[in-house]
């Protein structure tokens, strides 16, 4: 049911950020600077300030202009900051007086990345996904690697160029090499892709040498935004035998502004999809790992795409326990992505490269067609979960490209 708010567009039906959800980021406006905020409605409340007033229960951990210090502190005070800000906006709450002037306009502000992203692994955890590029490159027979089923598949990215939302990204330039060139060439990507992807924020770090289980690992997540690993694609097919992608995805990853707590997604947890290959032990879970969030993709304002993240095959939770599972450690601010996200259809994939088939099916935007991403192009994912006369919403994240640099 809807947690009903004295901000009255808090209680929009539609709208991505009800009392249920309280999402937080990073927003500025013109007469401060970056700091924490939690996304009501149409409205940010200034937890900087809120916390200097005495009225968050914290104590200088919503000073800095990053979510890290507070994510660290671990789940208890997760737990309690969200209890106490229902309090605060919810209707008829004592404190009104209080909040109110703490409160900003989205229309008024400008968000930044919400945690300062310590590393950035991505996965390739949807199934569909993994078959249909499989299949494009290997065949039918052979689309999914011998380890696909067993073991959740992760390459490591660069944290450096992670973005916020609205960030423009420069068309990447590289060394591809035609069909039937003997020699490799340098210039801007000419298959430019986008990837729909749900990114798992890590809360409380673990031990080099110590794995977790996975239900240690779900505890260590914070929450969820929205991500979209950009990816050059005729620069990836040269370069990624044998050590997988590199500069193909190096350029640019775009990621939702707002952080969905995990605890605003527990409604809508879904058991794991069922599994003809049983995973070993260290894998397994006896909690429902993944939820039920539409997901969406438009190009230039154009519905391409609608998908689900329950169509994952390895939940967050699993990707995180493999990840440490070495003895690898995980640090706060961890940036999880959990691979391209795609069902059966065309209309239910989560790249253009899936889409258009390798680029043999071209896209119809009302009068325009495209296969991959042009100049000025504009890609948005969206993406929530339905609840009873509510939405958890993620915002949006949206990034438009510009031409490749000048390079020799």
């Amino acid at each position: 049911m809807l947690k009903r708010s004295w901000i009255e567009s808090a209680n929009d039906a539609e709208g991505d950020f009800p009392l249920n959800n309280l999402p937080y980021g990073v927003f500025s406006t013109a007469e401060a600077g970056p700091r924490c905020g939690v996304a009501v409605g149409d409205m940010i409340l200034d937890l900087a300030r809120a916390e200097k007033a005495g009225l968050t229960g914290t104590h200088g951990l919503l000073q800095a202009p990053a979510w890290n210090s507070f994510m660290a502190e671990g789940p208890q005070a997760w737990e309690a900051l969200r209890t106490r800000l229902t309090e605060l906006l919810a209707e008829g709450a004592e404190q009104r007086a209080a909040v109110e002037p703490l409160l900003v306009a989205m229309s008024g502000a400008r968000m930044h990345l919400p945690i300062e992203v310590a590393e950035y692994t991505d996965f390739y955890a949807s199934r569909q996904h993994a078959t249909n590029v499989g299949t494009m490159f290997r065949g039918a027979e052979n689309a999914l690697p011998p380890n696909w089923l067993h073991i959740p598949i992760g390459y490591n990215g660069r944290a450096s160029t992670v973005v916020v939302s609205d960030t423009e990204v420069r068309r990447p330039v590289g060394q591809t090499r035609a069909k039937h060139a003997e020699m490799p060439s340098f210039g801007p990507c000419k298959r430019l892709d986008i990837e729909l992807e749900i990114g798992a924020i890590v809360g409380t770090p673990s031990r080099m040498g110590e794995p977790v289980t996975t239900a240690q690992a779900q505890e260590m997540i914070f929450g969820y935004v929205l991500l979209n690993d950009w990816s050059a694609r005729d620069l990836q097919a040269w370069e990624y035998q044998p050590l997988g992608p590199f500069q193909a995805k190096a350029f640019a990853t775009s990621i939702s502004p707002w952080i969905v707590t995990r605890a605003a997604l527990a409604p809508f947890a879904v058991p794991e999809p069922e599994r003809e290959v049983p995973l070993l032990p260290y894998l397994r879970t006896d909690f429902p790992g993944n939820y039920d969030v539409d997901l969406s993709v438009e190009m230039n304002g154009h519905t391409v795409s609608r998908t689900n993240m329950q169509r994952l095959y390895y939940s967050a939770a699993q990707q995180l326990a493999h990840h440490a599972s070495s003895g690898c450690a995980m640090r706060t601010g961890d940036l999880l992505g959990s691979g391209t996200i795609s069902g059966d259809t065309p209309d239910a994939c989560g790249s253009l490269l899936e889409m258009t088939w390798g680029g043999q099916t071209p896209l119809d935007l009302g009068g325009e067609s495209r296969t991959f991403i042009q100049d000025g192009d504009i890609l948005t994912l969206k993406g929530h979960a339905q609840g009873d006369g509510y939405r958890v919403g993620f915002g949006a994240c949206t990034g438009r490209i510009l031409p490749a640099p000048d390079f020799p």
